[in-house]
């Protein structure tokens, strides 16, 4: 009996070891990218309802202009059921582990190399995580771009609001879509892959403050934490909650632009607002023209509840990951940086 107790003692022993050293076989990046991208995944996934409802508003979907967080979700309720608090979130899920796992892994990438070559004339503070920030960002918004398309244009579109099967506001006018896969195909027909990058101007100019803010903000505020509450997790969601709230706040304009681009081929030209954004800064003007300066601000209540559990979470859990699949700390990332 004792015998057969160790022996499965060493078996699971061995497996552990065999499991740690293929973990340690893993370069850094790679490392860093299972854990954004975990991150991310987990995080989208935990806010996909209000981020439904966020689109929603964001866009005038007709039926949800003066509602409420909760009156959209009692009425997401009603007529979509569970399902439809996540619809979209496949694509959203799709696009965010690509996305958070190239947003955090080359945001390290992208710190040690400005430390490594500009140190002097840039020093090693929060200046350096705003650039690499903002690098970061742009490289992951323009290698995931299409699917965060694809998620919009899913979470638009609401079922058996006028008659059943027809998209919300559209009396069986509004052409639906059955998938991600529907989405791209449709959408290259319409104007080639050029198409498939409508709103990306505003995204990218959104994105680069928002993410550079994001990271300065959230390991500024971890650097004021004394020593002996820096692995608090509380703490760490409380940094990461900040960070996302003031990102959010400067930003959100461009984010509304980028949304009503990416929907405008669906809504009718002819209505009383119809119009059609060709850039950032003239999207900027016409939804103030035409829909009123609050437009630009349509669903920032509902983006602050959405943002603290979600910019909290990722961040949280991304360090936490880094924890678990040993990526070394940051002193020692950096003197390695060049052989990362």
């Amino acid at each position: 009996m004792g015998s057969s107790q160790e022996s499965t003692f060493s078996s699971a022993s061995a497996a552990a070891q065999v499991n740690a050293s293929a973990l340690d076989l893993l370069p850094v990046y790679a490392k860093e990218l299972i854990a954004g991208g975990a991150a991310g995944a987990f995080a989208k996934t935990a806010v996909a309802p209000l981020e439904r409802v966020k689109i929603l508003l964001q866009t005038r979907t007709e039926g949800f202009q003066s509602l409420g967080i909760l009156q959209s979700l009692r009425k997401l309720w009603q007529y979509e059921g569970v399902r439809g608090f996540y619809k979209g979130n496949g694509a959203s899920v799709l696009r965010i582990v690509p996305y958070a796992a190239l947003h955090y892994m080359t945001y390290e990438q992208y710190r040690c190399w400005i430390l490594n070559n500009f140190a002097p004339s840039v020093g090693s503070g929060p200046v350096v995580d705003l650039l690499a920030g903002s690098a970061a960002g742009g490289t992951a918004v323009l290698c995931t771009y299409p699917l965060d398309l694809a998620r919009t244009k899913l979470a638009y579109q609401v079922s058996n609001v006028r008659q059943p099967g027809s998209a919300l506001g559209n009396s069986g006018q509004q052409q639906t879509y059955n998938g991600i896969k529907d989405v791209f195909k449709t959408v290259y027909k319409e104007g080639g892959a050029r198409s498939l990058y409508r709103g990306v101007g505003p995204t990218l100019i959104g994105i680069l403050p928002y993410a550079g803010l994001k990271f300065y903000i959230y390991e500024d505020l971890k650097s004021r934490v004394p020593e002996d509450y820096k692995k608090s997790v509380i703490l760490k969601l409380s940094c990461g909650a900040l960070a996302g709230l003031f990102g959010q706040t400067l930003t959100y304009p461009l984010d509304v632009v980028r949304r009503q681009m990416q929907v405008q081929s669906k809504q009718p030209q002819n209505s009383s607002d119809g119009f059609r954004i060709r850039g950032t800064f003239q999207g900027l003007l016409l939804i103030i023209r035409c829909q009123g300066w609050r437009q630009l601000f349509a669903g920032l209540s509902l983006n602050y509840v959405k943002v603290v559990p979600s910019v909290a979470i990722g961040f949280t859990t991304y360090d936490m990951m880094k924890t678990l699949l040993g990526v070394p700390p940051r002193e020692r990332a950096h003197a390695s940086g060049a052989n990362k």
